[in-house]
């Protein structure tokens, strides 16, 4: 095998990814990797992004994956440097993003004999790819470019197929590695199809369409995390729906559905209140894609016993934790969201969903003072960021604090900018490389980092891109040296070895951050001096770090007073005792249900057979020193329990059963 068999097959490889779809592609420097690079440079199709370490060059590719949702190709050398995108392909594994890692390799002589940079490559990612292949070494015969360009159509479409995620070449390269004369012009064999189309057209078999049906929405409840799609357009169809089905949308801002009449923004504040929370129950929870980050909602839905809980799937991902899903339905969700558009769609009749606006009108109230009176805090400017970027803007958002503060801040739009963040593994590796290649895919569109400074710190090596790519980011990093989210766990009481091994204060100055990687940098002192270094910066012609300095100590403090004003509120508008929160809660079943009790002259049928037959007359909970009592005017329905108990009952017994 010659270096121009080499560089035939690495040819016809690269035309078929572009043919299939691929339009971005990293590279990292080194000797065995040589061909590979040159191939994908000299298409001339791809955008080819530079990358010194292959750690920031794997979380480059994932972000500008993530944010295009097509598949983005990484390559490297071999040995150690294949082992640094581990991070980037578990990440792409948990979250669903479609990546082709093209990692070079010796040849099989060279391997288990001493060879320098010499590692086992074969899958060396283990189960965190969809498909491994070692690509082998072969002549450029036709034979073996027709099954180059079928392996390139296989690896594209299986990184997109079902649930997205990366798929592992492994590609052992023989010297010489660079070309002594230019590749001919014709490939043994004629080349690819004359159309310019794959080798190999895969399609999938059209759905046949659904039997219409109906869909009543009494008591329903909408639960959205990300959604599987970088397309902003399908969270807001969400919320469209959810405000014409008159259900409450509890809409992470990775589900782009925090928009609308329905949505409901400060969830996460409401369902802290065991009271509030139990009143709200509903008889059916929608989960629409991934769950999202809020503790305070899982717990919530992990605690509905009695609560028929249903999750649309965009794919395979199984996403229950806690076991208590009835019913799976899987498909692209905008498929099944333009099924349910199709199908006939019963209104509830909004006291559901007012009960839920009420409560977050109530927070939005209560909250908005202590907030203001902030100042430049973490709160304050994740709610700053998506109350004033513009439309088109993108937000990336770190793990640790800074997504659960946009959570529980971001409020509600009707035009949000889109929200992006490595929820896979929850992890805060590459953060600032992400960003940079979701900026790579947003065509010039403004795109924000909101981040902590350990993030910063852990990824500071991925502000190399700003200088190299040439692309525009603004960087928002919250300093409060160190990681504050530790503040808020059982830990920050080991006072011992808190403050050096948990919180680990990094000191860095982020000027000289920004300077040493050829960005500018502000630091306000208030908020808005935030606000408009942030506009600043979006009509800046490079990457502006905007240094926000906060206090962990104090940050914790601000959360804890900000969370005793919602609840303050929420049990002031309902009381704190366990009789009036159970009445009230069963006082609150929908109209559906006290409809089916406030007839005397009509008979109906009792829907969760507590009578065994007709049901005539009101439904009336009596409450007593002793207990209560469930009267209904039928005189074998006469009980005196605990209240709760009562009130459980009622609630489970007149649940209608799902359709």
């Amino acid at each position: 095998m010659t270096a121009t068999d080499t560089y035939l097959l690495l040819r016809a490889l690269v035309d078929e990814l572009a043919r299939c779809g691929l339009e971005v592609a990293c590279t990292s420097p080194g000797s065995r990797n040589t061909p590979i690079v040159l191939s994908l440079v000299r298409d001339g199709r791809l955008r080819c992004f530079s990358h010194v370490d292959e750690r920031c060059a794997g979380f480059f590719a994932l972000g500008a994956a993530k944010a295009s949702g097509t598949p983005v190709a990484v390559t490297c050398t071999s040995g150690t440097a294949a082992a640094n995108l581990l991070p980037a392909v578990i990440e792409a594994r948990e979250a669903g993003v479609p990546l082709i890692v093209l990692t070079a390799d010796r040849p099989p002589e060279l391997r288990e004999v001493g060879a320098g940079q010499t590692i086992d490559q074969l899958k060396l990612y283990g189960d965190a790819v969809k498909w491994f292949f070692e690509v082998g070494v072969h002549a450029a015969t036709p034979e073996r470019l027709r099954w180059i360009r079928t392996l390139a159509c296989r690896a594209f479409r299986t990184a997109l197929d079902g649930r997205p995620g990366p798929v592992h070449l492994n590609v052992p390269l023989p010297e010489p590695l660079v070309l002594e004369r230019p590749l001919p012009a014709d490939e043994p064999g004629g080349g690819g199809r004359s159309d310019g189309a794959p080798w190999v057209a895969i399609d999938r078999a059209t759905r046949t369409a659904a039997t219409p049906k109906r869909h009543e929405f009494n008591d329903v409840v909408f639960v959205a995390g990300a959604l599987g799609s970088p397309d902003p357009e399908l969270g807001r169809r969400l919320a469209a729906f959810a405000e014409q089905a008159q259900v409450p949308l509890l809409a992470d801002p990775l589900s782009n559905a925090r928009r609308g009449p329905a949505a409901i923004a400060h969830y996460d504040l409401i369902l802290r209140d065991p009271a509030r929370a139990a009143a709200l129950r509903p008889l059916v929870a929608c989960r629409i894609g991934e769950l999202p980050t809020s503790k305070p909602l899982r717990a919530w839905l992990a605690g509905l016993e009695q609560a028929y809980q249903v999750a649309f799937a965009a794919d395979g991902a199984w996403t229950d934790p806690d076991g208590r899903l009835f019913q799976r339905t899987e498909g692209p969700l905008r498929e099944l969201l333009l099924r349910l558009e199709q199908d006939e769609v019963v209104p509830a009749d909004g006291t559901y969903l007012a009960r839920w606006r009420e409560a977050d009108a109530a927070v939005a109230a209560a909250t908005a003072d202590p907030l203001a009176a902030s100042g430049l805090s973490e709160p304050a400017v994740a709610r700053a960021l998506g109350a004033a970027l513009p439309a088109g803007a993108t937000l990336v958002v770190a793990s640790s604090m800074p997504i659960r503060d946009l959570e529980t801040w971001l409020p509600l739009r009707d035009d949000p900018p889109r929200i992006i963040a490595n929820r896979g593994a929850n992890g805060i590796d590459g953060t600032v490389s992400s960003a940079f290649g979701v900026a790579a895919a947003c065509g010039g569109d403004p795109v924000v980092l909101l981040t902590g400074d350990v993030a910063l710190a852990h990824d500071l090596g991925g502000l190399l891109a700003a200088r190299r790519t040439g692309l525009r980011l603004t960087i928002v990093v919250l300093d409060n040296d160190g990681g504050g989210i530790f503040h808020f766990l059982p830990v920050a009481t080991q006072t011992d070895a808190f403050e050096q091994h948990i919180a680990t204060p990094t000191g860095l100055r982020f000027d000289q951050a920004a300077a040493l990687f050829g960005c500018a940098h502000e630091r306000p002192a208030e908020i808005d001096g935030f606000r408009a270094a942030v506009e600043r910066s979006l009509a800046a012609d490079r990457t502006t770090i905007i240094e926000v300095r906060t206090e962990r100590t104090a940050n914790l403090e601000l959360h804890r007073r900000l969370e005793q004003a919602a609840l303050g509120c929420l049990r002031a508008g309902s009381g704190d005792s366990e009789i009036g929160c159970a009445v009230r809660a069963a006082a609150d079943l929908p109209s559906l249900h006290t409809e089916a009790f406030s007839r005397p002259s009509a008979p109906r049928v009792d829907p969760g057979g507590l009578c065994g037959g007709p049901i005539r007359g009101d439904l009336r909970i009596g409450v007593g020193d002793r207990g209560a009592s469930l009267h209904r005017d039928h005189p074998a329905v006469v009980r005196r329990r605990r209240v709760v108990d009562v009130v459980r009952d009622v609630q489970r017994q007149v649940a209608v059963r799902p359709r």
